[in-house]
């Protein structure tokens, strides 16, 4: 096994695959409507109902799950991973604090910068699947979504994010965001777009 994962219980059989899609579909896929987005908010033309803050809270859990599992498996399954990652985390932090009250005339660099991040992990995540199984790839896509579920749903450059600090610290302070989003009527889904008429 390339990927240290805990083992997964006895199953009866040979050729057990978990449920679930692999982590590169799910990054995939979050970039894809990340970058959509970010590209929506700086064109000109109407934006999308609550697009910013939903922009700051879907790329705040990204960041955060990434940060979790992808990145540490990067460096697991890899030999010289370890100045790439450094990179992503370089970039990721520079992304955080662009993020924190963000204002239209920043979401250019926003913009900018998300696209240099899809490019640096795009790139770590096709040598993971060339390094880890389909199994491993499965099993790290399950934990990537449920670190997102419990992922800060605001951008916080300040606290670890690097394991296991970024697995402790990062729950408890997605809880506070979580009541904060609840109270002030917060969106922070990407699922709570406004369909826009097409231009």
């Amino acid at each position: 096994m390339s990927v240290h994962l805990p083992p997964l219980p006895p199953t009866p059989g040979d050729g057990y695959q978990p449920a679930g899609r692999s982590i590169a579909a799910t990054i995939a896929e979050e970039h894809q409507q990340l970058l959509a987005l970010s590209h929506r908010l700086v064109e000109p033309g109407p934006d999308p109902a609550h697009g910013r803050e939903i922009l700051v809270a879907a790329l705040s859990r990204h960041l955060s799950a990434e940060e979790q599992y992808l990145l540490p498996a990067v460096r697991q399954a890899l030999d010289d991973a370890d100045e790439p990652v450094a990179e992503v985390l370089a970039g990721d932090a520079a992304l955080l604090m662009a993020l924190r009250g963000l204002t239209d005339d920043r979401l250019a660099m926003v913009a900018q910068l998300l696209e240099a991040h899809v490019v640096a992990v795009d790139a770590l995540v096709q040598r993971l699947c060339a390094a880890a199984t389909e199994e491993e790839l499965v099993r790290l896509g399950n934990r990537l979504e449920i670190a997102e579920e419990a992922a800060p749903t605001r951008p916080h450059p300040g606290i670890p994010h690097t394991p296991p600090w970024n697995r402790i610290v990062e729950p408890a302070v997605a809880l506070v965001d979580k009541l904060r989003d609840a109270v002030t009527g917060r969106h922070t889904q990407l699922s709570e777009l406004e369909e826009l008429p097409p231009r």
